[in-house]
């Protein structure tokens, strides 16, 4: 198989970078930006025209789309709305067009972030009607309902509070700041469960393995568990080892945003696990792996 990997060099990218050495198939890495050490194909996603080039001269077969505007809270600036949109929503879509022309498949990552203005308290389901509270949220939702349209073979996976050695992320903050600050507030009032972009990557190559035509359709990802930020962090710093920062619970509000954040996103995982056979860790299990690795590399 010819697979295509936009958003190369982000956080998801990275980790199919690394599963890939290992496959059979064979692999476009593909990005806007070029990073030092990483074979990447420049490719917009933004131009229709430009993807479909690179399907045929490299006789792709299915795309996965790592590639996305993720700054939430910079999403919500009105001078970046067209920007996030196009990124978001314009992209999938083009990606889309260009499967369905090819008979191939486009998986693509999406958010819990489509979820937020309902009160929540039981884990959501891939059927459950998207109620973003922000910018970010709208817009990933826009590209679902746009790849959708399209009618091409897709797997829409929505993940949450995604973490890795790579790139800018919760846990590598958090790894920091419990090593050199002596107090913290974390919020306590926002609910979900992290995820370790590896397994997420390993997930998304049994699909690719396993998809026969009739799996189409939106699916939720994330590690097994729920914790809050706060219960996150108090992992983060005892597997780091830096268990001397006193870490205290807060509130939200006490953390102005301009943007609203679910307060509960817990994703139900049973569709993914009973349609392609996938097991899924512990998010405890996951993360101290991680921390493990990013101790490894210092």
């Amino acid at each position: 198989m010819q697979i295509l990997v936009t958003g190369a060099n982000g956080q998801m990218g990275n980790e199919m970078r690394i599963l890939a050495k290992e496959s059979q198939d064979t692999y476009i890495f593909t990005d806007v930006n070029q990073v030092e050490g990483f074979e990447t194909t420049y490719l917009d996603i933004t131009n229709l025209e430009a993807i479909r080039a690179i399907v045929k001269e490299y006789n792709i077969n299915a795309i996965v789309n790592c590639a996305a505007w993720t700054n939430v809270d910079g999403a919500e600036d009105p001078d970046k709305y067209e920007l996030v949109e196009a990124l978001n929503a314009t992209a999938p879509e083009n990606l889309a067009k260009a499967m369905k022309e090819v008979d191939g498949l486009l998986i693509h990552i999406s958010t819990d972030y489509v979820f937020g203005a309902e009160p929540y308290n039981t884990p959501c389901k891939e059927d459950q009607t998207g109620t973003p509270t922000g910018v970010y949220g709208l817009t990933k939702l826009h590209g679902e309902q746009k790849i959708q349209a399209t009618n091409c073979k897709h797997i829409i996976i929505r993940t949450a509070w995604l973490y890795s050695e790579f790139g800018n992320n919760f846990c590598k903050t958090m790894m920091n700041l419990t090593a050199t600050k002596p107090q913290l507030k974390v919020v306590f009032d926002q609910v979900g469960t992290p995820t370790y972009a590896l397994d997420l990557a390993k997930a998304i190559t049994v699909v690719l393995a396993k998809f026969n035509g009739s799996q189409t359709g939106i699916y939720h990802y994330s590690n097994e568990g729920v914790c809050s930020w706060y219960d996150f962090t108090k992992m983060i710093a005892l597997y780091n080892g830096t268990t001397a920062c006193d870490i205290q619970p807060c509130h939200s509000n006490e953390f102005p945003s301009p943007v609203t954040r679910p307060s509960y996103s817990v994703l139900d995982k049973t569709k993914i696990k009973e349609t392609f056979g996938i097991t899924i860790p512990y998010w405890t299990e996951s993360l101290q792996k991680c921390i493990a690795n990013l101790k490894y590399i210092k």
